[in-house]
């Protein structure tokens, strides 16, 4: 078992595939750090040929609002609190990761498009080690953040695709109502 690792990932909206990705990287390690990528507004455009990742849009949810919906989802999950960070994860921004990730950790990867593939490859240039935990072709990934957004914009059933804690975080908050308007834009 490796002492640090770290996953890392929009979570726009967290879901139960993140959690099993989570959780598959928590197996391996003592302790897991879990990246948030894109964490404030820097990253946000909605320029002509922006990808999808960056459109405000695909991002509705602030560092804050990610960061305890994990803390909360992971506690709901048994995962004790002392088992794992939350930070920020500028994979965007290359020269940065080293002032985030700790020395010794693996990045435990979940290859599935052509981002993450070229993700492994620059963080292995940069030397932080990686395990990929599986490779899937982008049609199996299953449940998605924008599948979520989707269903939350078009009153859809979605509360079977996140844990509790993410369900009754974003109502209590009215994020559900703030993706509906986002939608009406």
């Amino acid at each position: 078992m490796e002492k640090t690792g770290i996953v890392y990932g929009r979570f726009q909206v967290l879901h139960l595939k993140h959690i099993e990705y989570i959780l598959a990287a928590k197996m391996r390690c003592q302790k897991l750090y879990i990246g948030i990528v894109f964490p404030d507004d820097l990253y946000v455009s909605d320029e002509e040929g922006s990808s999808y990742r960056v459109k405000r849009s695909a991002n509705p949810l602030t560092y804050i609002e990610r960061y305890e919906m994990i803390r909360d989802s992971l506690l709901e999950f048994n995962v004790q609190r002392e088992a794992f960070e939350i930070i920020p994860f500028p994979i965007d921004r290359p020269n940065y990761l080293a002032q985030y990730v700790p020395k010794e950790a693996v990045c435990y990867m979940s290859i599935c498009d052509d981002w993450t593939a070229k993700n492994e490859r620059m963080l292995r240039r940069l030397g932080i080690r990686t395990e990929v935990l599986w490779r899937r072709e982008a049609g199996d990934k299953g449940v998605t953040g924008s599948i979520i957004r989707q269903k939350i914009k078009e009153r859809e059933e979605w509360k079977s695709l996140v844990p509790r804690a993410v369900y009754k975080y974003m109502i209590e908050n009215e994020i559900d109502e703030r993706i509906r308007k986002m939608g009406e834009r």
